[in-house]
């Protein structure tokens, strides 16, 4: 069992956090103020490979691995998870559910200039009255010769406003049984006629990121659109949630670290009562649980992504991950504002943003509910690790990057 990152590993992290520190943390706080997304970030993103940097190098990614894909993750949330969130959407829900579940043609057609960064996907699940429970979608496709038409309205839909291409969800037919046998995916582009979107205005947190509605109006998409068999949707929406949940656990970790390191800051800076407050032991106890949790955290999501670099089985690895570190993150910038005191309660500085940041990833992706149920029927035996799908392609360096 080998800890150690490789120098490979080591490089994504440093090249990323350069980029996030350079360009991003500078201008952050206005952007997160004026509720504004980022578009240079996101282009400088795909100009430094990071929006395809699992992406096999023939489908115009990087070729590296998963734990790559989790170290990015981590090193973009350290300054804001508005940056994390495109990784989630554009990659883990939609580039790697291409990667893995469209034809040859297809990748060349839509994931080809996602992974450069040319076009920006996003994932469409989620609708006004079905959110944990997806098989309640209303969203409708009707098959009309050689193309289906779309209609419904999806929400809380990141980057919606934002994104070029969407993979989207809709029952092809409703009085299927079981339930979930009666979805399928479709890619839709944002110039068919039909489909419009907008943003969602007054979000607690994540006020930097795009996060909005698609309305789908006698959308007619081309059979050829289709991704997997009619009535494969609900195991392709699973599957692409076990890749997005673990972008969401890795960059999670990443904002515990900023917690971290901004309160052990603080506390060596601000003195009472005649010392550093990181003298005091209950101040200690906080920083204490930040380590400790942040330590976990990312022992959790380099597993999840060993095996997923393996091929391996891991909706339950990956759900556990992000359920620790969603919370885990939540707690670090609750604590962290309050050993800043009366100046953590503003955004002179960052923790403010930290604390509105993190309580989204809790409830996005399974809410921590959601983890719960999860986690407690693998305990119990009534959810078992049989294949419901297949998994992603295990890493194979030499095939990744050749191109």
């Amino acid at each position: 069992m080998d800890f150690f990152l490789t120098e490979e590993h080591e490089m994504v992290a440093r090249m990323v956090r350069d980029f996030a520190e350079k360009e991003v943390a500078p201008v952050i706080k206005d952007y997160d103020r004026e509720h504004k997304v980022n578009r240079d970030a996101m282009r400088r993103m795909g100009e430094l490979g990071v929006l395809g940097i699992c992406i096999p190098v023939r489908y115009g990614g990087q070729g590296m691995d998963y734990i790559s894909l989790g170290l990015a993750c981590e090193e973009l949330e350290r300054v804001d998870t508005s940056l994390r969130v495109v990784m989630s959407v554009h990659v883990g829900l939609n580039s790697l559910g291409l990667f893995q579940w469209a034809t040859e043609g297809q990748k060349q057609r839509w994931l080809v200039p996602q992974a450069r960064g040319e076009r920006i996907g996003t994932y469409a699940l989620t609708e006004p009255g079905a959110g944990s429970d997806p098989v309640a979608m209303v969203s409708t496709a009707r098959r009309e010769g050689d193309a289906y038409v779309l209609n419904g309205e999806k929400m809380w839909i990141s980057l919606a406003d934002v994104a070029d291409q969407f993979l989207i969800f809709a029952k092809t037919d409703p009085q299927a049984k079981p339930r979930y046998t009666g979805i399928s995916a479709f890619f839709v582009e944002r110039e068919m006629a039909g489909v419009t979107t907008g943003d969602i205005h007054g979000k607690l947190g994540v006020r930097a990121g795009s996060t909005g509605w698609i309305s789908l109006a006698d959308v007619e998409v081309p059979v050829e659109n289709r991704v997997g068999e009619e009535g494969e949707g609900f195991k392709i929406a699973m599957s692409c949630l076990d890749n997005g949940r673990f972008t969401v656990a890795s960059g999670a970790t990443g904002l515990i670290r900023a917690c971290l390191e901004a309160s052990a800051r603080y506390a060596r800076e601000r003195h009472t009562f005649g010392k550093e407050i990181g003298q005091h032991q209950l101040i200690q106890e906080m920083v204490a649980h930040m380590a400790r949790d942040y330590e976990m955290a990312r022992l959790l999501c380099l597993r999840a992504g060993w095996m997923k670099n393996a091929g391996l089985r891991n909706t339950r690895e990956t759900s556990l991950a992000k359920w620790f570190a969603t919370e885990a993150s939540f707690a670090a910038a609750s604590e962290a504002v309050q050993l800043h005191g009366a100046y953590g309660y503003s955004d002179e500085y960052d923790v403010e943003r930290y604390l509105r940041n993190a309580k989204g990833a809790c409830i996005y992706e399974g809410s921590s509910q959601i983890h719960t149920l999860l986690q407690a029927d693998y305990a119990l035996s009534y959810r078992e690790d049989r294949p419901l799908r297949c998994e992603l392609p295990a890493y194979d360096a030499a095939m990744w990057q050749e191109g």
